[in-house]
């Protein structure tokens, strides 16, 4: 009968006196498999995908961030913009307006008293005597147009029209005793004037855009 001569056994590592390693045997080497290796391969590229899958979409959504940012930030200016148009395009059409308006009432004073005489006409009809007051350079042709106008009516009353100096053209006073209205276009301007600019500032940013979205 053989024998198997034993192995006597050693130390790998060996300690010093102050307790430090005085020698140590080499790291051992560990060898992969090829199929170990590939599924190394595998699990690092997929890793690798999914990092850089992360990192594309916080770009994006970094960017449509950045994107509404600069969107919100452009409706706000147009919107600005907007207002401006409508306030500009408010005022030429009224400075139009002023100018249209005193030419008119230039070529025809007598006319704001004549058709505020016609639409008053049940109310006045009943009064013995009318008074009326404007600028002493229109007096006449407001005059003559009442007449003319109390004629058509069969306005019974009296007509007496006295001048007041410092009245703006066109403007006039009309006094049946029971009543009374007058004109002034001057005044008229400014609240027209007045009433714009109140709607343009309730307005303000909140109107419909210029262009309706459906012809966009």
């Amino acid at each position: 009968m053989t024998s198997t001569p034993h192995r006597k056994f050693t130390f790998d590592t060996v300690f010093n006196d102050a307790g430090g390693i005085a020698s140590a045997p080499p790291p051992m080497k560990h060898v992969f498999l090829p199929d170990e290796v590939e599924a190394i391969r595998r699990e690092a590229y997929a890793s690798g995908e999914r990092s850089a899958l992360v990192v594309a979409e916080q770009a994006q959504a970094q960017a449509l961030q950045q994107i509404a940012a600069a969107a919100q930030a452009a409706l706000h200016a147009l919107a600005h913009v907007a207002h401006e148009h409508r306030v500009g395009s408010a005022e030429l059409a009224l400075a139009t307006a002023r100018v249209i308006a005193g030419a008119a009432l230039e070529q025809f004073p007598e006319a704001p008293a004549a058709a505020a005489f016609e639409s008053l006409a049940h109310e006045i009809e009943a009064a013995p005597r009318l008074l009326v007051r404007a600028a002493p350079e229109q007096m006449e042709r407001i005059q003559t147009a009442l007449d003319r106008i109390a004629d058509n009516m069969g306005f019974p009353g009296q007509i007496v029209a006295k001048a007041q100096p410092g009245m703006a053209p066109a403007a006039f006073v009309l006094d049946w005793g029971d009543g009374k209205a007058s004109f002034d276009p001057l005044e008229a301007g400014e609240r027209v004037a007045a009433a714009l600019h109140s709607a343009l500032a309730a307005e303000g940013l909140h109107a419909e855009p210029l262009i309706p979205l459906s012809e966009a």
